[in-house]
């Protein structure tokens, strides 16, 4: 008997698997029929926030040829410039749009990282369907009372729910414009024309053209790239998700002022990532992967339940009275100036673009590098008093509520400018490390990094700014030519000429040169430090 029943229940299983794959192999059959016919796109449709819109994917190719900016939306026209693809703004149509020029710079790099990098990824675009009848006021569209009798959508659904779909994009019927994603669009655009012709005008912030193209040729020596793997790209496909222009029942004044909404809106929403936060999540640029690892392991840096944090991960500034000695961004900057001396080839080839991740081996010569930076960089008095002492006290300028040292070792602008003439000293000069903190070890306990709102202080008008008594950020490089001067790094006398006098303007306030006294002087007699030994 129950032999038997094992039987038949095994026949309805296998009856009911077969019935499962006839269903499959009949859905797939009506599948390749619909999404084989070219004016219609197999979406599925989704509301939020009262707006209806239809989500799917297209190839890069067809999102290159159909879409258009939204700059050209027929009710723009008249103020719309068809040489940089913008709008003319002015007293009429700053009320007809709400948003960003068009960068043209963006387009090269974005169509080179789409071509160099394999793992490149596009997030979806959001598009708007628009239909000729919309800026004829008389068309049969429109009622009496001048509200649409249709959406500019034509959807046909296949559910019973009506949520999947085919949604008409004929290009006979409807024009399509990118609401949100123009930059992307531009980027997929400069990837075709670099497919097609094998090279890519360049072009400056208002689309005239630079001196310059990128080439395929270019691409395949830099970045090794198989010509073969090029001309897959159109191929691939992209998010995307459409919106009507006009939806039943809107007036056409109702109609653009909810899709300005809907562009102010995804744009708002889309904030952009902090550079620490750019620091934390970033797995291409060498910088931020040495600096994440200094971060956490190194003993100066590292988290311990009997401190407090030293390292800030969001912000990029650190509060007078915070307990943290630096920013994860400050050892991103940190770790560009030191390294990027000995390790050039980490950054991209041209602002824009995102790096290259560099190879295993080169990563943990970097960290092993910039370890013994820190490993030395501890070594120095100042930061050997945090064994005892927190960080506020020694950071905070006298003047403060509860007073401080005013040490420039405490503020992540020094930080990084110690870390630039370091990297100079050490990979472009040959300087020893070791040899370089012996003396500096020296100046610290002289004093040498303390005091930096006094006018005593080789930092006073260059990292301190006196007038709004505050750190100066722009002092930065100014600051780390004078330690590559103070270590013996600087010889040549029209060099040293100029350091000089950039130092005594530094120092200059309202045409008075401050000397190192406090008193005012002629800037030629304000004199210079002696090197350290």
């Amino acid at each position: 008997m129950k032999e038997s029943t094992s039987n038949a229940t095994t026949k309805i299983a296998k009856k009911d698997l077969e019935q499962e794959n006839q269903n499959k192999q009949l859905l797939a059959s009506l599948l390749e029929e619909f999404l084989g016919k070219k004016n219609q796109l197999l979406v599925q449709q989704t509301e939020m926030g009262g707006t209806e819109a239809y989500v799917g994917s297209v190839t890069l190719e067809w999102f290159a040829s159909r879409v258009h900016f939204a700059s050209g939306l027929p009710l723009l026209q008249k103020k719309y410039n068809p040489q940089t693809d913008n709008i003319e703004i002015d007293a009429d149509s700053i009320e007809e749009i709400r948003q960003r020029p068009l960068d043209w710079t963006r387009q090269a790099p974005l169509a080179q990282y789409l071509a160099a990098r394999k793992n490149h990824k596009f997030p979806p675009v959001l598009v708007v369907i628009n239909q000729p009848w919309v800026d004829n006021a008389k068309a049969a569209e429109w009622d009496s009372e001048g509200r649409a009798i249709k959406s500019t959508t034509n959807f046909t659904p296949l559910d019973k729910e009506g949520k999947v779909g085919l949604l008409n994009i004929s290009e006979d019927d409807v024009t399509i414009y990118a609401l949100d994603g123009q930059h992307r669009l531009m980027g997929v655009q400069g990837l075709m024309e670099l497919i097609k012709s094998g090279k890519l005008q360049r072009y400056k912030k208002e689309k005239t053209a630079d001196t310059s193209f990128i080439t395929v040729d270019d691409l395949i020596e830099q970045y090794q790239v198989d010509p073969s793997y090029l001309q897959s790209l159109p191929k691939e496909k992209i998010g995307i998700e459409f919106i009507c222009a006009v939806a039943a029942g809107e007036t056409r004044t109702e109609a653009r002022r909810r899709v300005r909404s809907i562009f102010v809106h995804v744009n708002l929403m889309a904030a952009p990532l902090t550079k620490g936060q750019l620091a934390q999540l970033n797995e291409d640029d060498g910088f931020s992967i040495v600096a994440r690892k200094i971060a956490v392991t190194h003993p100066l840096l590292k988290d311990k339940e009997d401190r407090n944090p030293r390292v800030n991960w969001n912000s990029a500034t650190v509060a007078a009275n915070s307990t943290v000695l630096t920013t994860l961004q400050a050892l991103q900057d940190m770790s560009e100036r030191f390294l990027g001396q000995k390790f050039p080839h980490w950054k991209p080839l041209e602002k824009g673009l995102i790096p290259m991740r560099p190879e295993d081996d080169e990563l943990e010569q970097g960290i092993e590098e910039f370890t013994q930076l820190f490993d030395n960089l501890a070594s120095l008095p100042s930061y050997k008093i945090l064994e005892h002492e927190d960080t506020p006290v020694l950071r905070r300028f006298s003047f403060e509520k509860e007073g401080g040292e005013a040490n420039m070792l405490f503020r992540p602008v020094a930080q990084v400018a110690l870390a630039q003439a370091l990297g100079t000293l050490v990979y472009k000069k040959g300087f020893s490390l070791v040899d370089i903190f012996k003396k500096l070890r020296k100046f610290d306990q002289q004093g040498g990094f303390s005091g930096m709102e006094y006018p005593q202080s080789l930092w006073y008008g260059v990292l301190y700014d006196p007038n709004k008594k505050r750190v100066q950020v722009a002092g930065k490089e100014l600051a780390a030519k004078l330690l590559i001067y103070l270590l013996g790094g600087i010889n040549d006398q029209m060099e040293l000429a100029k350091l000089r006098k950039d130092l005594a303007n530094a120092r200059t306030v309202e045409n008075q040169t401050i000397g190192f006294d406090g008193k005012l002087v002629e800037p030629k007699e304000l004199g210079f430090p002696l090197i350290l030994n």
